[in-house]
């Protein structure tokens, strides 16, 4: 089995020390300074409890070098992947499988789900349907990324906590396309189960995201503060209920309620969101991705979005004002 991890950073450093080290044939696609580390000194993970593994790597910024992939599994921002579609046909053989481990509402969405809107693409983060055109909607397996790690210097790894990566085909099939690429990650430590309602899973992660990520952007507010102080946690309620709204009206179960949703964003601690990091560091945010796809996805279903609408508005501004939009 041939693996290819696109966007070699936190994640998908940590995923391609963990395969590397089970024996699994992974080859990395990463640029600048990382890329020059990796291939000098290995790729080193920092486990949660100081251990520190080095493994070499296959690295280059030219997927040309590395050939057509079993699987291709993308860490990348949502808005960095368009752009490098027409990049990534060489990894691309007749059976390859696009892993789609990127946040927010995936591109795919409406590939194979049951009801009026079979289909549909999402401009918000396709644009010009680059990827739907460019890797094709049945290539893809969907992806639910669980763990926190950061890259702490060049080459270096830092895994903070979790090690789940939810799989799910678009049709929620148990297809055998998922079940080797979770007994290959499942045989690297990782927790890889193979769910018939991804989509499930893909919204209970983005409540948090779409809310919690814009408003400590904007208010620079870490997690137990945001989901505490009464006003921070009312906006965040009624961003998460109109979320809700839409999601059901696709067909989605949430598991538990957005009491309970808010109520575990409190209990990470003093976190600031990958978002509010991003405007810090001057880089580009995933606004599109996390919010402005669930606007979209209420205006086609015909609900009212007022909450979610503000606090777009505002973000999109703060990162305007950035030079970051």
């Amino acid at each position: 089995m041939k693996i290819c991890i696109f966007g070699a950073g936190a994640i998908g450093g940590y995923i391609a020390v963990k395969l590397v080290q089970a024996g699994t044939d992974v080859s990395l696609v990463a640029r600048g300074p990382h890329l020059a580390a990796m291939r000098e000194n290995g790729l080193t993970l920092i486990e949660e409890d100081g251990t520190r593994t080095n493994v070499p790597v296959t690295a280059s910024d030219d997927p040309a070098e590395l050939g057509p992939q079993d699987y291709v599994i993308i860490t990348l921002k949502a808005h960095s992947v368009p752009p490098v579609v027409e990049k990534m046909q060489p990894l691309i053989g007749p059976d390859t499988t696009i892993v789609s481990g990127v946040n927010g509402l995936p591109w795919w969405y409406f590939h194979k789900l049951d009801g009026p809107f079979e289909g549909t693409r999402l401009a918000s983060v396709d644009p010009g349907d680059a990827q739907w055109n460019g890797f094709g909607p049945d290539r893809v397996l969907g992806c639910v990324v669980y763990p926190a790690a950061e890259v702490v210097e060049p080459g270096v790894i830092k895994h903070i906590e979790g090690n789940r990566f939810s799989l799910g085909e678009p049709s929620g099939e148990k297809s055998e396309r998922a079940m080797a690429l979770s007994k290959a990650l499942s045989a690297a430590g990782l927790k890889a189960p193979v769910r018939p309602r991804i989509r499930d899973e893909i919204w209970v992660k983005l409540w948090g995201n779409l809310s919690f990520n814009p408003i400590s952007a904007l208010t620079h507010a870490t997690l137990d503060v945001l989901c505490t102080d009464p006003g921070t946690r009312a906006v965040a309620r009624g961003m998460m209920l109109e979320a809700q709204e839409i999601a059901e009206k696709l067909g989605v179960k949430f598991p538990i309620d957005v009491e309970r949703r808010i109520d575990g964003g409190a209990a990470v601690g003093a976190h600031r969101t990958s978002m509010w990091q991003d405007l810090d560091a001057g880089r580009p945010m995933e606004i599109d991705a996390l919010v402005a796809s669930v606007q979209e996805v209420g205006e086609l279903t015909g609900t009212p979005t007022p909450t979610i609408d503000t606090v777009l508005a505002l973000i999109r501004l703060r990162a305007k004002m950035a030079g970051l939009y």
